[in-house]
């Protein structure tokens, strides 16, 4: 492949990621899919049509991606989800430490951006310190933290750390073979479920759930089938394009919110060039402003109250801290992830609906004490 072929298709990548994740920004605006909404509804109202929404994209996503392996489009072990260490820790402490902040900041990260499209200043300033505390739990301060404590508790497995992967060891099985089985089955008895709800066959809930996953499998596809490059022609070494991870990557919020800061403020440096993760943050943002342009729902929204900023600023932190730690969101791990059946990304689901559920009494709590 020759240099000029390479920035084509670079440029490619990052197209595709970019109307993707804007198809993302869409359908999520159009059906307020989102996982604290659903957790909410459920702690709060008992209603089970969001989570449903949830179950049904994560179902799809699971069914695609391990169809995807199975074909030989894409290897699961080049994922940024692959790795022969089991944090549970990591995903679990990190996983509550972001459902408890995303509760406080009235959303999670893609709710964030779904927000900012449709004019909500609140969010543009959790995405400003959700950006800072991600990166610096990448990089800085509260790096050092996550590596000296939840990281250094793990498992090794040197035949990885997904469901298929065990089963595939235990049973000398081929694991292609064996994650489409466990995909088929536990993917298709989340769609089942989703669908056995009469009043949630309508026309937005299987939007939602049918849409999102199909766009969890887009992203995939985009990053791990036509962003692949067996040889680079300058290293010589396969290579993911546009990639910050050097790996397949997937729709995620934390870590890319991180990384569009830094782009945007060492713009001038030649270094920092257009990625797939930046790219995916404008596109959810522009997905939704055309949403909330096009309804005329568009709306100028800021902070009511002292108490209104403070639960902002530190559910911003706590989910830019806990995000990297349980590396993922409720989009990175809760789709993402578990469409790879990672073990660590059930440990980081189970974290953050923990934390939301607590994040949710604490709230109820504060409201007694105000009465």
């Amino acid at each position: 492949m020759q240099a000029s072929e390479l920035t084509a298709l670079t440029s490619q990548v990052l197209w595709a990621s970019f109307v993707v994740s804007l198809v993302f920004g869409l359908i999520a605006q159009r059906t307020h899919f989102c996982t604290m909404g659903a957790i909410s509804d459920v702690v709060n109202m008992g209603d089970w049509t969001r989570m449903r929404q949830w179950a049904l994209a994560v179902g799809v996503a699971m069914i695609g991606f391990a169809s995807m392996v199975y074909a030989g489009w894409i290897d699961p072990a080049k994922s940024v989800y692959a790795s022969s260490r089991w944090l549970w820790l990591s995903g679990l402490v990190g996983g509550a430490l972001f459902g408890f902040g995303m509760v406080l900041a009235s959303g999670c990260g893609s709710k964030t951006l779904l927000r900012i499209g449709s004019g909500n200043l609140k969010s543009v300033v959790v995405f400003v310190v959700m950006g800072v505390a991600a990166f610096a739990t990448l990089k800085g301060i509260t790096a050092i933290l996550r590596v000296e404590t939840v990281e250094r508790i793990s498992l090794e497995f040197a035949s990885g750390t997904t469901l298929p992967n065990w089963v595939a060891s235990i049973w000398g099985l081929n694991a292609a073979a064996a994650g489409l089985v466990l995909a088929l089955l536990m993917g298709g008895g989340l769609i089942v479920w989703a669908m056995l709800g009469k009043e949630f066959r309508q026309f937005d809930n299987l939007l939602a759930g049918f849409g999102i996953g199909a766009v969890v499998l887009g992203m995939w596809w985009i990053s791990g089938k036509l962003g692949y490059v067996a040889e680079h022609p300058e290293t010589l070494q396969e290579v993911f394009l546009a990639t910050n991870t050097g790996r397949m990557e997937a729709l995620t919020f934390t870590a890319p919110m991180a990384y569009t800061l830094d782009w945007v403020m060492f713009f001038s440096d030649k270094s920092k060039v257009l990625t797939f993760a930046v790219v995916s943050v404008f596109g959810v943002v522009a997905g939704s402003n055309l949403y909330a342009l096009s309804t005329r729902s568009f709306r100028w929204e800021g902070f009511g109250s002292t108490e209104d900023l403070a639960n902002h600023l530190s559910g911003a932190v706590l989910m830019g801290v806990g995000g990297v730690t349980a590396m993922g969101c409720t989009v990175g791990q809760g789709l993402s992830g578990l469409s790879t059946l990672s073990a660590t990304s059930f440990m980081a689901v189970a974290g953050i609906m923990a934390g939301a559920v607590a994040a949710f009494k604490y709230q109820m709590w504060r409201l007694e004490r105000l009465v």
